[in-house]
Parts: structure tokens; C-alpha cells; sequence
């Protein structure tokens, strides 16, 4: 008797969640040479045999606006994916990121017998932890990518793995300075200062003045000829911050379209926004001052329901303050700019950077072998 290939549904609803998808495609073939691979994805995981139902950009939507205006789309593909594996059992669903999709569809089929995976946590560690009860009763396995959101599953009995992070492995060996400043047009001899203010409207309106400003006064504590470099997020941002710097006709800065990578590659020091970029920037074994500032009313609110001791990835990671982290009302031009300059001195740098290189070690590993080993696991129990 023929035993039917197995059935691996996934949704993938971002760029980087096609990157994932792709590389966890790859190493499920190792295990189930025969696997049936369909659901929603990008190019990358179509490269992989992978069957798309829907397009996947139709869930790529940010914003406010945007996904109202789409919501009924939205939640039609849902039904589709729902009724189709409902009917159709697949051997696992498969969740990748966008858990706004994809948690409603993992809740549905888990009720029905279908085993749900989940990859890439949500920040529910970090803040509206009650939504653990929900996860909990929706997946089977999560599959995280940093090692401190993998123990707090564990602490509330949800079976997870941790699988690294694909950045860790992308930043090796990615790390010349004065290649990048020679690209850049800077001067590999001079301090350089990256400034990062965000990839949002709202946090380069908070944060961008005032980082200058800091910036500015660093320049005047070291003395030196501090060379400044801001990659903008994107055009809005390019546009945002050019009019900003339109108001400070003296400021000797350098505003790139994007580029981010290369711009903290040529830097000394990275002042940045807190987010995904502190991961980067520890990647680069980057000195750095992590900030962020909101509006009072939502810092009000938001400060009642964050329950993690540190803010950025990197003290997360290191379960200590690595990094300064000033929020809120601690981000002023004088904090700010005593942390950077601190950060520039040397000795220190050597002691950081050495740190930054073993937390990165703990990153680097498979992913996707680690999570096919791990849903290959879970599909024999």
C-alpha cells in the first residue's frame, strides 16, 4: 500500500518570513524527501517547490489604513486556508511570523486534529504576556529565535525550541571599517557617529533632534572632528530627516538612502532608536547608546503592561545592562551624549565588542535545520 507524501502547509506573510520559510523548505526535504509544500509564500520559497496559493504580498499591508481598507481580502484568504486544511488535514500547519494572520487560522485547525507550529515568537515576553493562554492553546510547538524567549515559554509549559537567528549568520565576517568609510566618503581616521533615529514617522519627529543635538555636544566633549552618517529607513524617512537637517545648514552630516548595514560598519559608535537595529549593530560588534521616547500618553500606558528589565536585544541577551538604555525621560541631550561619549573610549569598545561576539556565537547556528529537527520530532510523537 502507497503511503500519500506528506502535506506541509505554511504561511508566510513578509520578506523575511520568505528568507525562513525558504531555508526551513530545504532542510524538511532532508526529512521527507517526498513532502507536499503549499500554502502562501514568496518567491523564495516558490524557488523551493513550494506551492502558493495566494499571493503573498496580498498580506505584506502596514499602517493604520492600509489593512482596514484590505480587511475583507484578508479575512476571505483566512477562511479559504482554514476550510481547505480543515477538510484536507496536512501533516503540520506551519506559521511563520505575522501572528495577526496567522494565530486565528493555528487556533482553528488545532481545534480540528491538525498539529500547529508557530516560527518567530511574538513579543509576548515583553509585553501583554496574557496572551500566552491563547498561544497555549493554539500551538503545538513555537519556534523562537532568541534563546531568552525560548525559556519563557518554558516557563509556562509551552513545548518550544530555539533555532538562532538568521541575521547572526548573515553579519559573519561582515565587519571592515575602513572599506566601509572609503565607500562612504569618510575619513577612516576620524571618529565616526551613525545616528539612527527610526524607520517611523513618529520616532524620527522624537528622536532625530534631539540625537543631533547629543551629537553636536559629543562632538565638542572629544574635541575631534566627529564624523556624522544617518541612514534613512526609507524615502519618507530620506525626506523627513532632509528636512530636519534643512534646519541646521551647518551641520556637516552625511544622510544616506538606507544603507544601514554599511553605514555601522564604517562607524565607531551607533546612536540609534531601540528595535532590531541594536541586534544589528551587536552583529557588527558596534558600541551603542540605545534610546527611545514616546508620546507621554502611550508611555503611560505602555509602561504598566512592559514586564522585561531591559529594553534592547543585546542586554536582553546578555541578561545584564551591555548597552546603556536611555528611555523616555532619561533621553536627554546630556545623558545621551556622556553614554556615546563613553562609548567611544577603546578599552571599553575591546571589552564590549568580545562580549558581542559570544552572544552572536549563540545565534549562529542552523535554523533550519534546528527547526525541521524539531517539527520532524513532532510529527513522530
Amino acid at each position: 500500500m502507497t503511503v500519500p507524501a506528506p502535506v506541509f502547509a505554511i504561511v508566510s506573510g513578509e520578506a523575511s518570513g520568505d528568507i525562513l520559510g525558504a531555508n526551513l523548505i530545504r532542510a524538511l526535504k532532508e526529512h521527507f524527501p517526498d513532502a507536499i509544500f503549499e500554502g502562501i509564500g514568496g518567491p523564495r520559497m516558490q524557488a523551493e517547490g513550494f506551492v502558493s496559493l495566494h499571493e503573498m504580498d496580498r498580506l505584506s499591508v502596514m499602517g493604520l489604513v492600509e489593512p482596514l481598507k484590505r480587511l475583507p481580502e484578508l479575512l476571505r484568504i483566512r477562511r479559504n486556508i482554514v476550510q481547505r486544511y480543515s477538510n484536507e488535514k496536512p501533516a503540520v500547519f506551519i506559521g511563520i511570523d505575522s501572528p495577526d494572520f496567522n494565530s486565528g487560522i493555528e487556533k482553528k485547525l488545532h481545534r480540528v486534529g491538525v498539529k500547529t507550529v508557530h516560527y518567530v515568537s511574538p513579543s509576548v515576553w515583553a509585553w501583554r504576556q496574557g496572551r500566552i493562554k491563547k498561544i497555549k492553546q493554539s500551538v503545538d510547538l513555537m519556534l523562537t529565535l532568541l534563546p531568552f524567549e525560548a525559556d519563557f515559554y518554558r516557563q509556562h509549559q509551552v513545548p518550544v525550541c530555539f533555532v538562532g537567528h538568521p541575521l547572526a549568520q548573515q553579519f559573519k565576517g561582515q565587519r571592515d571599517k575602513s572599506a566601509a568609510c572609503t565607500e562612504l566618503g569618510l575619513d577612516p581616521q576620524l571618529p565616526v557617529l551613525c545616528i539612527m533615529p527610526g524607520s517611523r514617522a513618529n520616532e524620527v519627529e522624537l528622536l532625530a533632534d534631539l540625537f543631533l543635538d547629543a551629537a553636536e555636544r559629543v562632538g565638542q566633549s572629544l574635541g575631534a572632528d566627529i564624523q556624522l552618517v544617518i541612514p534613512a529607513a526609507n524615502q519618507a524617512r530620506y525626506q523627513q530627516i532632509e528636512a530636519i537637517l534643512g534646519q541646521r545648514p551647518d551641520a556637516n552630516i552625511q544622510l544616506l538612502q538606507q544603507r544601514s548595514h554599511r553605514a555601522m560598519e564604517a562607524s565607531d559608535v551607533v546612536l540609534l532608536a531601540s528595535g532590531t537595529t541594536a541586534l544589528e549593530a551587536m552583529l557588527l560588534q558596534k558600541p551603542m547608546v540605545v534610546s527611545y521616547r514616546f508620546g507621554a500618553w502611550t508611555y503611560k500606558l505602555l509602561s504598566r503592561l512592559i514586564k522585561t528589565p531591559y529594553a534592547s536585544i543585546p542586554n536582553l541577551l546578555a541578561n545584564k545592562m551591555l548597552v546603556p538604555e536611555l528611555i523616555q525621560d532619561d533621553a536627554s541631550v546630556e545623558n545621551l551624549s556622556a553614554a556615546v561619549v563613553e562609548a567611544f573610549d577603546a578599552t571599553q569598545r575591546e571589552a564590549l565588542q568580545a562580549e558581542f561576539a559570544q552572544l552572536q556565537e549563540q545565534l549562529a547556528v542552523d535554523s533550519g535545520a534546528l527547526a525541521a529537527g524539531a517539527i520532524a520530532e513532532l510529527l513522530a510523537q
